[in-house]
């Protein structure tokens, strides 16, 4: 039996495991060195699934469009810059162009297959709605746990206390067991944690079990935490669901997750594709709306073409604690811990069998956006360098090909970049030198450079149109304030999206060369969690991040000036917002601005006009801690 104890007993201390968390049942984690060949193994050759055959032929069907149109487009632009053909620079431009465009390309056609499938449905997917209503078995135990690391507490209990209240109001919170996995080095923070769980334990008592841990050493961040979970009760459950610090799910969410996984037992891992909403800045809603529009499209459209080999993005996803524990340790890559582990462990859950599954229409996944520029920033760096160290496991032994091409993708979504400055760079070297006068190819060939930068600025534009005109097909522009305030919306969406596309380009270029320099240079990244409440970003601030960019780039602008007016209107669109970086990064985070927009029915989402319950308690408590 637990020990209760009174919140007012508790102090900075941490208390004793024996009286927070029930007894350990210890189990093993060993993570096996990279670069070991597979295991031979007996197993029967099994004949590929229907879902197995219909992802092959729709990633062909992926690579031929995604390949066809870089072709036709690489063949325009050298035929139109004849002068340039025998120039080494102008061929490594032409390189650069491919693969950028490759990029783009294969970002469109995923966002039209999310198109299709939010329309007509997928066959093969998994879905919700296979789910029934059938009882979950007893031994079915789950647990739901939330690591955290020095969070404003008040905002985590809130979302904790919101979802364990919504499984409460289904009568099945009696079938999870909750964990608070605190790796938190404040003290202060600490006895705020222990104070907030004693009355959660207070609030569902004879409902639920609810326990708190800390650890007093705070090895491989996030994923040691999980692990730590493991070795101590991952033997005690048979599934364990990942939270976030800013997560919130609902009742009828963690069911269907159950269910699901009872429903397939060859299901490693189930992805439940989680909604951005709860902050009010321009920025955060600015995202938000893009995730419920546009995002949904890339999201159904990826499980199009990856269906049971998925990957999974380390919260508000359900998992199979055994195979986990036993295929999913993490051991350390060229001497430093794995940063980003959640794409990694999607990889090695399916090449230890099991499926892994991106649930794209389970509703009831929420979680927050990054406040403003910065603090999204401050996530990318991490990012960033995550997703480079995860590309050395491109060639590990028995990973599925998919999966090797998201570690692939992952490390490209900050590779590029860098390449899209180069290209830029050298665009405006070759326009020095005689490049400006091949805008129209000889003999009429068609569209010419003009043409090709149209053709590109079009798939970049696609997905949104798709996502705009997916809303009104289904007739769920009521949603989003009606069919006028979806069409405004989407225009001030986009807006900001030119705006700062150029300014996340400089800082992941930055983040880039900066993951080089550390792992030449034996640095360590700070791996530091973004601030998830909404503040105003002072001019100060701003300043101090990006007004060395903008003097450079002013610096720049005005040597071109000097040299070759001309090559200004090549790097005009990432020169002027680059320029103006500061006062967008400050008006963009300013909460009275959103709020406005809110009041015009701008940039609304359908949990603002229809809030679930499960939200509108999370962000009552969140506002008010003593409700």
């Amino acid at each position: 039996m637990e020990h209760h104890s009174s919140p007012s007993l508790m102090s900075s201390r941490a208390l004793p495991l024996s009286q927070t968390a029930p007894p350990m049942l210890r189990g093993s984690m060993a993570p096996r060195p990279w670069g070991q060949p597979q295991p031979a193994t007996a197993a029967p050759v099994i004949e590929a699934a229907p879902w197995e055959k219909a992802a092959q032929r729709r990633r062909r069907a992926l690579m031929f469009s995604t390949l066809v149109a870089t072709a036709l487009a690489t063949t325009v632009l050298a035929r139109s810059q004849p002068a340039l053909a025998e120039s080494g620079w102008h061929w490594l431009h032409m390189g650069l162009f491919a693969l950028l465009f490759a990029w783009v390309s294969a970002g469109c056609v995923t966002a039209v297959m999310g198109f299709w499938v939010t329309l007509h449905g997928d066959p093969h997917a998994m879905s919700r709605q296979g789910t029934g209503l059938q009882p979950i078995s007893a031994d079915a135990k789950t647990a739901l746990i939330m690591p955290i690391c020095n969070e404003n507490v008040a905002t985590v209990v809130a979302g904790l206390r919101a979802t364990c209240e919504s499984l409460a109001a289904s009568g099945a919170l009696r079938l999870f067991d909750v964990f608070l996995l605190s790796d938190s080095s404040d003290p202060a923070v600490r006895a705020e944690e222990q104070r907030a769980w004693a009355q959660l334990r207070e609030r569902f008592a004879g409902q639920g079990r609810i326990h708190y841990r800390w650890r007093a050493r705070r090895t491989k961040k996030k994923a040691g935490n999980v692990a730590d979970f493991c070795r101590r009760w991952g033997r005690l459950y048979r599934y364990m669901v990942v939270l976030d610090a800013d997560s919130v799910m609902s009742g009828d969410c963690l069911l269907s997750l159950v269910r699901l996984m009872e429903a397939h037992p060859s299901a490693g891992i189930m992805q439940a594709a989680p909604q951005a909403c709860g902050h009010d800045t321009l920025h955060a809603r600015a995202q938000q709306f893009a995730g419920r529009v546009t995002g949904r499209l890339f999201t159904a459209g990826m499980q199009y073409w990856q269906l049971g080999e998925a990957h999974y993005w380390g919260h508000n996803a359900i998992i199979r604690v055994e195979p986990f524990m036993k295929h999913c340790g993490l051991a350390p890559l060229n001497g430093q811990p794995v940063m980003s582990h959640d794409f990694v462990e999607a990889a090695l859950m399916r090449r230890a069998g099991y499926h892994v599954w991106l649930v794209h229409d389970l509703q009831g996944s929420y979680e927050q956006q990054p406040p403003h520029l910065l603090a999204e920033l401050q996530r990318d760096r991490r990012w960033c360098g995550g997703n480079l160290q995860n590309a050395r496991l491109i060639r590990e032994p028995g990973l599925h090909p998919v999966h090797r091409a998201m570690l692939l993708t992952g490390a490209m979504a900050y590779a590029s970049a860098p390449l899209w400055l180069l290209y830029v760079g050298l665009g405006a070297v070759l326009w020095m030198n005689g490049g400006n006068d091949s805008f129209v190819p000889p003999g009429g060939f068609g569209i010419g450079v003009l043409g090709l930068w149209t053709g590109t600025i079009a798939m970049l534009v696609l997905p949104r149109v798709l996502g705009v005109l997916a809303v009104l097909l289904k007739g769920e522009q009521s949603q989003f304030g009606g069919t006028a305030a979806l069409l405004g919306s989407t225009l001030v969406e986009a807006g900001m999206s030119v705006l700062q596309a150029p300014l996340r380009m400089a800082a992941h270029t930055v983040f880039v060369i900066g993951a080089l320099v550390e792992k030449f240079a034996g640095l360590k990244l700070e791996w530091k969690s973004p601030p998830r409440e909404a503040s105003d970003v002072s001019w100060r601030e701003a300043a101090a991040s990006f007004a060395l960019p903008g003097t450079a780039v002013l610096g720049l602008c005005a040597l071109l000036a000097a040299l070759q007016p001309s090559t200004l209107l090549w790097i005009a669109p990432m020169a002027l917002p680059l320029l103006l970086a500061v006062p967008i990064t400050v008006f963009s985070s300013r909460v009275k601005l959103g709020a406005r927009l809110r009041e015009a029915r701008l940039l609304l989402i359908p949990e603002e006009t229809r809030a679930p319950t499960v939200l509108r308690r999370a962000w009552t408590y969140a506002l008010s801690p003593a409700a």
